[in-house]
């Protein structure tokens, strides 16, 4: 049996979903919030995709998307002759993409936007509808996490490593000094979000380098990221999905869920080109819409009294 193979079955196997009528957001729970991790703006659209649409539509109280890194390809601020920075059409890129869920049945709504305090750091964030975006813009760290000469070789990898004790937003928004304070920075944001809900869903990329080789550092320390910052909380249901690796696998949506998966990423690409960057249709269209493998760790107990706890201990 061929590699991919041997994985596909063990995926089958382990508790990776690889049917056509299940969607990693777990049907409508109308008390639950939902966030979805993606290291660049365009990941959750390929790799937790249609479970995300899911959740807008019907599946969530909340849906959250937490873009961690500018995607800036190591650019930074840079125009590269282009009328408005890259990171900016990847940003309008997720925002045009959410707010086609969010309004896949209805009008255009109100949107709202700007820096928010979290941790002692202003993070850009946008709310609309049901749904609320944030952006980081931390450099995006390149495949291998070493960074790109542009923006300091800076990265999430280095940081977490330690070889790196300060990490900055390529806006100048903000510095992160070190892990911990990038940690408790999403932990805050978290918990912000979750309020009281009883139902939380962490949506990151699968760090099991068996299940998802050769993925992207920023993927990986983003998932880490994520899980760290929400690894006393047993009641988060944790969910992991196949990145890179599932261009390998199989195809395993139906013909409605692979609407759902390939109109968004083309509503993502859109925006990006109408900030006058360009797009790569053919090769991710080919490569990932029509496949979501992810697998599921259930959480325990009642994210609502998780709250009370914590707010019963700070009063001490």
């Amino acid at each position: 049996m061929a590699r991919w193979q041997a994985i596909a079955a063990g995926l089958i196997l382990g508790g990776f979903w690889h049917g056509a009528a299940a969607f990693a957001a777990d049907g409508g729970r109308p008390h639950k919030v939902s966030f979805y991790f993606a290291a660049h703006e365009d990941d959750w659209q390929l790799f937790m995709n249609p479970s995300a649409f899911q959740d807008v539509v019907n599946g969530a109280a909340k849906t959250v998307f937490i873009h961690m890194t500018a995607g800036d390809a190591g650019l930074g601020v840079g125009l590269k002759g282009r009328k408005h920075p890259f990171y900016l059409a990847r940003e309008n890129g997720a925002e045009t993409a959410i707010r086609f869920m969010a309004d896949a049945d209805d009008m255009p709504a109100r949107r709202a936007a700007g820096h928010m305090p979290f941790n002692g750091h202003p993070v850009y964030r946008v709310s609309y509808r049901q749904t609320v975006s944030y952006f980081l813009r931390v450099p995006d760290g390149n495949p291998l996490g070493s960074g790109y000469f542009d923006t300091g070789f800076q990265s999430l990898k280095l940081l977490a490593n330690g070889d790196n004790t300060t990490l900055a937003a390529v806006d100048g928004s903000t510095v992160y000094h070190g892990w911990k304070d990038l940690i408790s920075t999403v932990r805050a944001i978290v918990d912000f979000e979750r309020g009281r809900a009883p139902a939380v869903q962490i949506n990151v990329a699968e760090l099991n380098p068996r299940i998802n080789p050769n993925d992207h550092s920023d993927h990986l320390m983003t998932a880490k990221a994520a899980l760290d910052a929400v690894k006393d909380l047993a009641c988060v249901r944790r969910v992991s999905y196949v990145d890179y690796a599932s261009s390998k696998l199989p195809p395993n949506l139906n013909a409605r869920q692979r609407d759902m998966e390939s109109s968004v990423f083309a509503v993502t690409l859109a925006g990006v080109l109408a900030l006058d960057h360009g797009a790569s249709w053919h090769h991710y269209d080919d490569s990932y819409v029509g496949r979501n493998y992810f697998r599921v760790k259930e959480g325990a107990g009642h994210c609502g009294a998780a709250v009370a706890t914590e707010l019963a201990a700070a009063r001490r």
